[in-house]
C-alpha cells in the first residue's frame, strides 16, 4: 500500500510518549488522555519517581498524585483510573503488565486503543491503535468510510500485513498531528497529496515517481 510506504519512509515507528517500561508506557497512556505527550513527558518523571512500580501506586494517597500530575488536566478522573489500574495489575498479574489483548482489556481504564500501544511499543505485539487522528486520517485517505474504532482497526488490519499494524498508526498519528491538522490540513506539504482523494492541492508534475 502506498500510503504505508510513504509514511514509512517520512516517520520512525514510536511513540512520543517517553518510557523505560511497560507499566510507564501504561500509566502514560492514560494519562495522556485530553492533554499531550510532551506534558506527560514533563510529568511522569516525577510521578515514577515517587511512585516506581504498580505496588506503589496501588498503595498511594490520591491526593499526592492528584498534585503531580494535575499539569495533565482531568487528574482526579485520571488519578483514579491510574490507582485503578496499579491495583488491578497487582491483583490479577502480580504486578507484572499482561503482553495479550484479553489480559489488558481487563484493567480499569484499559480499551482497544491503548492496549494496541501498549502491546506496539512496549512488547513488540502488533497491534493497530485507532485514536482522533488515525480515525480522521484512515477517513480523509477513504480507507474507511466510518468514525467507529474498532470497526476502522478491522477493516484496516485487513488490508495492511499484520507486521505493519503498529507502524502505521504511530505514523498516522504524528502525519495527522504534524501535517493533516483537523482544521486546516497542510495539504500543500502533504507526501500523500498526489493520490490522497481529500487532498485540496496536487504536486507539481516530476515531484514524485
Amino acid at each position: 500500500m502506498l500510503t504505508v510506504e510513504r509514511l514509512r519512509e517520512a516517520y520512525p515507528a514510536v511513540t512520543e510518549l517517553a518510557f523505560a517500561t511497560p507499566f510507564q508506557l501504561l500509566i502514560a497512556t492514560i494519562m495522556s488522555a485530553q492533554t499531550t505527550d510532551k506534558m506527560v513527558n514533563l510529568v511522569s518523571p516525577k510521578l515514577f519517581s515517587r511512585y516506581p512500580t504498580p505496588f506503589d501506586l496501588a498503595a498511594a494517597d490520591p491526593a499526592e498524585v492528584e498534585v503531580i500530575i494535575k499539569p495533565t488536566g482531568f487528574f482526579r478522573a485520571k488519578t483514579r483510573r491510574i490507582i485503578d489500574a496499579s491495583r488491578k495489575l497487582v491483583e490479577l498479574f502480580g504486578g507484572e503488565v499482561p503482553g495479550n489483548m484479553d489480559d489488558l482489556l481487563q484493567i480499569p481504564g484499559i480499551g482497544r486503543k491503548t492496549a494496541n500501544v501498549i502491546l506496539g511499543a512496549g512488547f513488540n505485539v502488533p497491534g493497530f491503535a485507532v485514536d482522533t487522528h488515525v480515525i480522521r486520517l484512515t477517513n480523509r485517505l477513504k480507507l474507511v468510510s466510518s468514525r467507529d474504532p474498532a470497526k476502522i482497526e478491522r477493516q484496516v488490519c485487513s488490508m495492511v500485513p499484520k507486521e505493519e499494524w503498529t507502524g502505521l498508526s504511530l505514523r498516522l498519528i504524528l502525519h495527522g498531528r504534524r501535517i493533516c491538522i483537523a482544521r486546516r490540513p497542510r495539504c500543500e506539504e502533504c507526501i500523500l497529496n498526489d493520490f490522497c482523494p481529500s487532498s485540496t492541492t496536487r504536486p507539481k508534475p516530476g515531484r514524485r515517481s
